[in-house]
């Protein structure tokens, strides 16, 4: 039986995609989805994608854009959320931060370069005028590293999805001393270039599946019940999450949010130049609008 293996974040986000893989779809064709939790985030499902050791990753658009320019093969093939992602901005409880300005000088903790957590840094400093470089970070590969390195009061900057941390922030592990959102919607789906090519018409059908189950969340009673007690989290933190979160439902993509982020990429000189936006997504897959 052939595999098609599908990597994500272990978080509430992925709800829709782990549902589908369930239900296996093309049993009768004989082909097997796997999904693959993937704790260390986007830089660790780039290094997949450019490895082979996955098919499709739902990576941050922002990560994955800066590795397709850097020489990633794999092509964006629709988003999977078309609204920002929320970054929570922590540091440990015990610190008794209380404000933002406490921590200009502080080292910010990511799971790795190439990371959501490793590119918001400087999307992050930038709005507060802070000067930053490479030397200010701190690897420690996910979430599990965080609660560690903040058992300790020395002031240390974490940003992650603000509803992941929730948990952590409740036990008085985390504090979170403010927010900072994407400028562009925050998750594509990505896949390389030899399925691209090779399972086009699975691929397709897919894809239609996962809209299908992303679309019927907000209308399904028990959405909030399964997906609370899936990822650990409240379900008044889910409700409150479900209601700012929009869908991708159809294959549509605004040139103008490519653009914008690697605009917003290059002024952090994050990257060297900017790509025309076909060369990133498979036409076959996306429309451009």
């Amino acid at each position: 039986m052939e595999k098609i293996t599908i990597t994500g974040v272990p978080e509430h986000f992925n709800f829709p995609w782990t549902e589908v893989v369930k239900s296996q779809p093309f049993l009768k064709e004989n082909i097997q989805l796997e999904w693959i939790d993937e704790s260390k985030g986007s830089g660790a499902m780039n290094k997949a994608l450019r490895e082979g050791s996955t098919d499709i990753a739902i990576v941050l658009t922002e990560s994955f854009i800066k590795d397709r320019i850097e020489g990633n093969t794999a092509k964006i093939i629709g988003f999977h959320i078309a609204s920002p992602l929320i970054w929570g901005i922590h540091t440990a409880a015990k610190g008794n931060i209380n404000s933002l300005s406490e921590l200009e000088k502080a080292p910010f903790l990511i799971s790795r370069f190439g990371s959501g957590s490793h590119l918001m840094a400087y999307l992050l400093a930038k709005s507060e005028g802070w000067q930053i470089d490479d030397s200010r970070f701190e690897v420690i590969g996910n979430l599990d590293g965080a609660i560690e390195e903040f058992k300790s009061i020395v002031p240390k900057i974490f940003l992650w999805e603000k509803y992941t941390t929730k948990p952590l922030v409740d036990k008085g592990i985390f504090s979170r001393i403010g927010e900072i959102p994407t400028p562009w919607p925050c998750f594509v789906i990505v896949a390389r270039e030899e399925i691209l090519n090779e399972k086009y018409q699975v691929l397709q059908t897919l894809l239609k599946a996962l809209y299908k189950k992303s679309g019927s969340l907000k209308t399904t009673s028990d959405t909030v019940t399964l997906i609370s007690e899936k990822y650990k989290v409240q379900e008044k933190d889910i409700k409150e999450w479900i209601l700012q979160t929009e869908w991708q439902s159809n294959n549509e993509i605004q040139i103008k949010d490519l653009e914008s982020t690697m605009l917003v990429l290059k002024d952090l000189g994050l990257i060297s130049h900017t790509v025309p936006v076909e060369s990133v997504v498979s036409e076959k897959f996306v429309k451009l609008i």
